[in-house]
C-alpha cells in the first residue's frame, strides 16, 4: 500500500483474476488507517490512502484504482470537488461515498457529480465490502428512493435543459432512456415496449456506452441534463 506521501506512481497491468483495487480518501488519519486495514482483511487490496481531496485526484489519476471511496467532508477541497474531478478523468475508476448520514445534502450533490453510490461511515465491514465490490462490477449502490430524490432536484434544478441533437441514439433506445429515467427496470420497459428482456438490455448497453456512462442513475442525471428527457 501506498504511503499518503508526494511520490510517484504507475497503475498495474490489466489483469483478469486480482483483487478489487481501492483508493480510500479521508481526511481523518484514524479512521482511514483502521478501514484501509478491515477492507484489506476482507480480500480487498488497497492501492493507496490519502488525506485530502487534491492528493486523491493524482492517486487517482497515477494508479486508477477500481473504486475510490470518498469522504465528503474534507478541508481545502470537498469530497463533491474531488469526485467531479475524478469522474472527468473518463477512467474506469468508480467513486463510492462516505457519509455520515443518508439525509446529508453534499451527498445528492456527489451523486450528481458522479459517484455511483454511497455507504454509511458506521455501516458493518460486510456492508461497506459488498458496496466496493458492487461499484467494481459496474453496478450502482443507491437505492430506489434516494435516485428519485436526485432526479426531482435535478429536473426543479434544470428545466430548460437544451436538447442534444447530435447523439446518436435511436428511436427505441429514446424510449428506453425515457423509461430508464422514469425508473423503470428491464422486465418493465420490456412489457411496455413489447420487447424482450435481453433487448432491453442490451438497448441499455448501448445507450450507455453512447451516454459514456455506466449506471443508470448516471444515464438519467446525462439525459435531463442535456435536455434528452423531460
Amino acid at each position: 500500500m501506498e504511503n499518503v506521501t508526494d511520490t510517484q506512481a504507475t497503475p498495474p497491468p490489466p489483469a483478469r483474476d486480482r483483487p478489487v483495487r481501492v483508493l480510500i480518501v479521508d481526511d481523518h488519519d484514524v479512521f482511514r488507517h483502521g478501514l484501509a486495514q478491515l477492507v484489506a482483511e476482507a480480500g480487498i487490496e488497497i492501492v493507496a490512502e490519502a488525506s485530502s481531496g487534491a492528493m486523491g485526484i493524482r492517486l487517482a489519476r497515477e494508479l486508477e484504482p477500481d473504486v475510490v471511496l470518498m469522504d465528503l467532508s474534507m478541508p481545502v477541497m470537498s469530497g463533491i470537488e474531488a469526485t467531479r474531478a475524478i469522474v472527468a478523468l473518463g477512467s474506469p475508476t468508480r467513486v463510492v461515498i462516505l457519509t455520515i448520514s443518508e439525509d446529508d445534502h453534499s451527498m445528492m450533490e456527489a451523486l450528481l457529480a458522479g459517484a455511483v453510490g454511497y455507504v454509511l461511515k458506521d455501516a458493518e465491514l460486510e456492508r461497506i465490502v459488498a458496496a466496493v465490490r458492487s461499484a467494481a462490477a459496474g453496478e450502482a449502490i443507491v437505492p430506489r428512493p434516494v435516485a428519485a430524490e436526485v432526479l426531482r432536484r435535478l429536473r426543479a434544478a434544470e428545466p430548460d435543459a437544451p436538447a442534444l441533437l447530435t447523439l446518436e441514439l435511436s428511436e427505441r433506445e429514446f424510449d428506453v432512456l425515457r423509461l430508464i429515467v422514469e425508473g423503470r427496470d428491464n422486465a418493465t420497459i420490456a412489457a411496455e415496449l413489447f420487447i424482450s428482456p435481453n433487448t432491453v438490455k442490451n438497448h441499455v448497453v448501448k445507450i450507455f456506452a453512447k451516454l459514456g456512462v455506466d449506471s443508470r442513475l448516471q444515464a438519467s442525471v446525462h439525459a435531463l441534463r442535456r435536455g434528452l428527457v423531460s
